[in-house]
């Protein structure tokens, strides 16, 4: 079965409480973005292992990466060529997923994981 895109009533009554949570429109797609930061690397894969499990159960895969503790996730759904339920649902499990790593709400600016600020010798 084809994911189709959400309803103007689900992009009204849905996505409201994910831009609460930190999730964000991309510009130019349509499309959701929520960055995390993590206390460590090994916070950060963990929660990539949890969330790919997750992923590959609802054989719905995000567009992310990976800079030590720092994860950037990016949600569309390729079959519709926009937001779905699927986006949706995966968002949300995710969120729980993340416990409580720090959410970087302003996408505009660049993200400086540990590794950079380590080097720079600033404290944490």
């Amino acid at each position: 079965m084809a994911a189709v895109l959400l309803s103007d009533e689900d992009r009204v009554t849905r996505l409201p409480a994910l831009g609460e949570a930190g999730w964000g429109a991309v510009p130019d797609r349509d499309a959701i973005r929520k960055i995390w930061k993590f206390r460590s690397f090994s916070e950060a894969w963990g929660f990539m292992s949890r969330a790919a499990l997750v992923a590959e159960k609802l054989n719905h895969h995000p567009e992310w990466s990976n800079t030590y503790n720092v994860v950037d996730v990016t949600l569309t759904t390729h079959d519709c060529d926009g937001l779905s339920a699927l986006d949706i649902e995966l968002a949300q499990k995710m969120d729980k997923l993340a416990g409580e790593a720090t959410v970087v709400r302003n996408h505009s600016e660049p993200v400086d994981c540990l590794c950079k600020i380590h080097a720079k010798g600033a404290p944490e």
